[in-house]
C-alpha cells in the first residue's frame, strides 16, 4: 500500500503500480497536497516510548531532591531523541520515495529509538550511556545510508551536499562515543561540544545547495510531534493523579492540580496551532532557526507533564521538596514554552503592541504563580487560559477595526 505522501502518478488517470525499488531523488518543494505518510506517523509514535522514559526519570530526580542533575540528564537525553527525529523528518520531507528499501531503513531507525529508550533509565541511574549510544548508532548508520543512497542518484552540488550530510552524521557519531569512554565529569562537556557539532552539520552541508524540504509538510510534521509531547503530558499527569487517588484519596489536593494542568495543556495546544506557520518557512536561515528552536518547545512541553507529576507527588507527601519547588516544576517549563512559541511562531502574526505582549506577559505571570503555594498550578492554568481569551478578543477587535477600512489579516485569531 502506497503512503499518502508518495509522489502522485504522472498521468491524470488511475494510479499505476510502482516498483518495489525506485530512485531516491529529491521531491518538489511546491508539490501540492503533501501530507504526513503512515510511516512517518508510525515513526513519531515510537518516539513516545523514549519521551515517556526520559520524563519518568526526570520526575524521579526532581521529586527526590536532585533537580539540577535531573534537568541536565534530561536535557542531554531529550536532545538525542529530538535530534534523531529532526534528522529523519527533514530528510523525509525532501527525499521520501516510500519504496521498500526506504521503509526498511526507516524501520531500522525505529528499532534504534527503542534501544535508546531502553537505556534511558540506566543513563539516569548509573550514568551508563552504552545502550543510549548503541541505539543512536543504529539510527545514525541508517540515516547515513539514506544520504549515501541519495548521493548515488544525483550529481553536482546536490551530491556534494548529500555526501557532507553522510560524513557529518558518521563523524559526529564517533564523537558521541565520548559519553561512553570518558570519565563522568567530562561527559557534560562532551555533550555540549557534540551538540554544537551536530547543529553545524546541516548548515555546512547545505551551504552550496539546499534540500527541497516542503514548508507545509514540515510545519505539519512539527505540529504532530507537538501533539505527541502534549499528549504525553496529559497521560503522565493522569497516571500520577490516578495512582495518588488510589493510595491517598486526596481529591481536595489533587483536583485543582489536575484542572490547572489541563488548562495549561489545552492553552499550549491552542497557542501553538492558531497560526499557519508554513508561510513563514521560506529559506534555510528561517527554517534552521525555527527548527532548532523547537528543541525548547518540545522539551518544555514534555517537561510540563513531568512537573505535574512532581506537583501531585508533593501534594500527597511523597516528594522530598518544598511546595514552591514543586510548583516551579510546572511554572518554569510552562513559561519557557510560552516564550519560545511566541518567539518562533506567534510574533510574526501579531498586530500592535498589545497583541505582541500577550504571551511574554503571560509567561511572567505564570512565573509569579510559583509563589502561590498549593494554588500555583491552578493559578497558572487560569493565567494560560486568560491569555487565549485575551488574544482572541484583541485579534477580533483588530479585525473589526481593519474591516471598516481595509481587508484584515485574520490568520491569527488567538495569542
Amino acid at each position: 500500500m502506497t503512503s499518502s505522501s508518495a509522489p502522485a502518478p504522472a498521468s491524470p488517470g488511475a494510479p499505476q503500480p510502482q516498483r518495489p525499488l525506485r530512485r531516491l531523488t529529491a521531491r518538489g518543494r511546491e508539490e501540492s497536497h503533501r501530507v504526513s505518510s503512515p510511516l512517518e506517523l508510525f515513526f513519531d509514535l515510537c518516539f513516545v516510548v523514549a519521551i515517556a522514559q526520559a520524563g519518568a526519570e526526570l520526575v524521579h530526580a526532581v521529586a527526590s531532591g536532585h533537580a539540577g542533575e535531573g534537568v541536565l540528564n534530561y536535557a542531554m537525553l531529550f536532545f538525542a531523541i529530538w535530534w534523531a527525529w529532526m534528522n529523519f523528518t527533514w530528510f523525509a520531507s525532501a527525499y521520501d520515495n516510500d519504496d521498500v528499501l526506504y521503509r526498511v531503513v526507516t524501520l531500522v531507525q525505529i528499532a534504534g529509538v527503542l534501544v535508546l529508550a531502553a537505556g534511558v533509565s540506566q543513563a539516569y541511574a548509573d550514568h551508563d550511556y552504552m545502550a543510549v549510544w548503541l541505539g543512536y548508532v543504529i539510527m545514525r548508520l541508517a540515516m547515513a545510508s539514506q544520504w549515501l543512497r541519495a548521493a548515488r542518484e544525483t550529481e553536482g552540488p546536490e551530491r556534494t551536499m548529500a555526501l557532507r550530510y553522510a560524513g557529518g552524521v558518521l563523524l559526529c557519531q564517533v564523537g558521541w562515543a565520548g559519553l561512553v569512554v570518558l570519565p563522568q565529569h567530562a561527559r557534560p562537556w562532551v555533550f555540549l561540544v557534540m551538540a554544537i557539532a551536530e547543529l553545524c552539520v546541516p548548515v555546512y552541508a547545505e551551504k552550496d545547495h539546499t534540500t527541497s524540504w516542503h514548508p507545509h509538510h514540515i510545519a505539519e510534521r512539527f505540529g504532530l510531534f507537538t501533539i505527541i509531547v502534549l499528549g504525553e503530558t496529559i497521560a503522565a499527569a493522569t497516571v500520577a493523579v490516578k495512582s495518588a487517588v488510589a493510595e491517598h484519596y486526596a481529591l481536595a489536593e489533587l483536583l485543582p492540580i489536575a484542572a490547572g494542568g489541563l488548562l495549561i495543556v489545552f492553552s499550549a495546544w491552542w497557542i501553538y496551532f492558531v497560526v499557519p506557520i508554513h508561510g513563514h518557512l521560506r529559506s534555510n536561515r528561517q527554517s534552521f532557526l525555527w527548527g532548532y528552536g523547537h528543541y525548547l518547545i518540545f522539551a518544555s512541553a514534555a517537561s510540563i507533564g513531568a512537573g505535574l507529576e512532581v506537583a501531585v507527588e508533593e501534594a500527597v507527601g511523597k516528594a522530598h521538596l518544598s511546595t514552591q519547588a514543586a510548583s516551579a516544576a510546572v511554572t518554569l517549563p510552562t513559561a519557557l514554552y510560552l516564550l519560545t512559541v511566541w518567539a518562533l511562531h506567534s510574533r510574526y502574526f501579531k498586530v500592535g503592541l498589545a497583541q505582541q505582549l500577550v504571551l511574554p506577559v503571560t509567561a511572567l505571570l505564570v512565573l509569579c504563580c510559583t509563589f502561590l503555594g498549593d494554588r500555583a498550578v491552578p493559578a497558572a492554568g487560569l493565567v494560560s487560559a486568560a491569555a487565549v481569551a485575551t488574544g482572541t478578543v484583541l485579534t477580533a477587535r483588530t479585525a473589526r477595526t481593519a474591516g471598516r477600512g481595509r481587508p484584515a489579516d485574520t490568520t491569527a485569531d488567538a495569542p
